[in-house]
């Protein structure tokens, strides 16, 4: 596989029981590194990682509720022990709720803040400290972030999941910079997936019906598909393959950006 080969890396990735998480660790696995899923669903969690390890991958479970710190802690911890290093963390758990602009409630917007923002940054912050030289792991490495198509575009229903993606963005780049200049040896980059028919993906497109903006799922869907320059939805995969291109040395001389992963949807 040549500057996209993983062998030898030890990867974590939250939210990686199902949906585009799922398909990150088995990329990666597939690419040759060993992966610890890091998920709030233990049972699909560890089925996942059974799954994985048919093909020969070393990989295991590890409970993480990314919005608390201390269980963060014990997640690195246990990638360490279990696979023998840390070097990639991929921030993929997210939730998204759905509302209009008049109907968003705080208690909807303060969860969606806490996992997707708090989340990811404290990802950020205790993958720092164990890849940089000294830590617990200390050979550097690289984050993946998961934003979305939603920080770079207006679409109806979603201002508040729009704003913490935006965030994602923002606090991938002032990583990048503070990793570099600080000599951590941790490349930091995000992505931003289009729509894809994952449980999520296929429930917002329920939410904007039920809003009123759409008379129909096909026609929400539709929609997407007519604002997407390549005419289709995107599949797990392509958020994959994405992921694994920037955990990989053919990126090795790249960090503080956003890949677009969206058909076109964004520009």
């Amino acid at each position: 596989m040549g500057q996209f080969d993983l062998t030898g890396r030890k990867a974590l990735v939250t939210g990686g029981a199902q949906g585009i998480g799922a398909a990150i660790a088995q990329a990666l696995a597939k690419a040759g590194a060993a992966v610890m899923i890091g998920d709030i669903a233990e049972a699909n969690g560890r089925s996942m990682a059974a799954e994985i390890a048919k093909s020969g991958a070393k990989t295991s479970f590890t409970r993480l509720d990314v919005t608390d710190e201390a269980a963060w802690g014990t997640a690195i911890a246990a990638t360490i022990r279990e696979l023998g290093g840390f070097d990639i963390l991929v921030n993929n758990a997210g939730i998204e709720v759905t509302a209009l602009v008049v109907d968003i409630e705080a208690s909807s917007l303060r969860k969606m803040l806490d996992v997707n923002i708090v989340g990811a940054l404290l990802g950020m912050k205790h993958a720092f400290r164990a890849m940089r030289p000294g830590g617990a792991a200390g050979k550097g490495g690289a984050v993946v972030n998961i934003s979305s198509v939603a920080a770079t575009i207006a679409f109806p229903a979603i201002a508040g999941y729009s704003a913490t993606k935006s965030a994602v963005d923002r606090l991938t780049r002032v990583g990048a910079a503070e990793a570099g200049k600080l000599g951590y040896g941790v490349r930091v980059n995000c992505i931003y997936p289009g729509l894809v028919a994952t449980e999520m993906g296929l429930k917002l497109a329920t939410d904007v019906v039920t809003a009123g903006l759409f008379p129909s799922v096909e026609a929400a869907i539709g929609d997407v598909i007519g604002l997407t320059p390549l005419g289709k939805l995107g599949d797990v995969e392509d958020m994959a393959n994405a992921a694994v291109f920037l955990c990989s040395d053919a990126a090795k001389f790249i960090t503080g950006i956003g890949l677009p992963v969206d058909g076109g949807m964004g520009s």
